[in-house]
């Protein structure tokens, strides 16, 4: 299990925020914690302890007065560890050129592939002819409705028909690099992962998968590093005393990159 550390930037800065909160309209969301560092800052710790594919997350839309914003403590951070993390947020085959310039290794994605409730294979087509399916990631942020987990799209705000199933994976996985799955429900709370969806996805075996929301404390790393045998990845967000929460970077750290033990 690998640690893929974070730099989620929402209003031109580097925040933590309750995920299931965020919406466009007004820029809102609640936040946890505001950084006082810009994003070159985590890139150049994450480079220091040799974490790559990690995630920077533009949290505002493409037509949001802080998407430049954004994309300016984006290119701070790509620009200190080239080749070392990926970007998400606003990505199409238009753009994703650019992102990959600036050295992002990869570009994540939802919304441009998931739009009116079904996967747009057309424009899945022009992004793998814009940038080749190797450096594609593709982001199944979930929230659970009944038994089921449905992607969701447009910063988490709708639902699509898609449900993340093990044939749902198999079906994506010929069109991408791996896939980062947010459990939104949980996103942001710090209060312990959604042990039903590690199941589910941690159990299904093909290229990398990385599990977000909810990590608190060790346990919960332990409880990812048994869903997934050692092959499911991790993101920690608010929990981390770099983002204002209890659990230290360097226990995770440590954790990850000697044998999960």
């Amino acid at each position: 299990m690998k640690f893929r550390p974070c730099i989620d930037i929402h209003n031109g800065k580097v925040k933590q925020i309750v995920g299931s909160s965020l919406r466009d309209s007004g820029n809102s969301a609640v936040d946890n914690f505001v950084s006082e560092e810009d994003a070159g800052y985590y890139a150049a710790l994450y480079r220091r302890d040799g974490l790559k594919g990690g995630h920077i997350i533009l949290l505002n839309s493409g037509d949001s007065e802080y998407y430049d914003a954004d994309c300016e403590q984006a290119e701070k951070a790509l620009n200190v560890y080239p080749g070392g993390l990926q970007i998400g947020g606003g990505m199409t085959a238009e753009n994703a050129g650019k992102f990959l310039d600036m050295g992002a290794s990869h570009v994540i994605v939802t919304s441009y592939v998931f739009r009116d409730g079904k996967i747009d294979y057309d424009n899945l087509s022009r992004l793998k002819k814009a940038v080749g399916r190797k450096h594609i990631v593709l982001d199944l942020s979930c929230r659970r409705r009944e038994d089921s987990y449905f992607i969701v799209t447009d910063r988490w705000q709708k639902f699509t028909e898609m449900t993340v199933t093990h044939d749902t994976l198999e079906k994506l996985a010929e069109h991408c690099d791996e896939f980062l799955i947010h459990a939104v429900d949980v996103e942001g709370k710090s209060g312990g992962i959604d042990e039903t969806l590690a199941d589910l996805i941690g159990t299904w075996r093909g290229i990398p998968v990385t599990y977000a929301g909810g990590v608190r404390q060790m346990e919960d790393l332990r409880r990812l590093y048994q869903a997934g045998a050692g092959r499911l990845d991790v993101t920690v967000g608010s929990a981390l005393d770099l983002f204002g929460g209890n659990l230290k970077y360097d226990d995770v750290v440590n954790y990850c990159s000697n044998g999960n033990r």
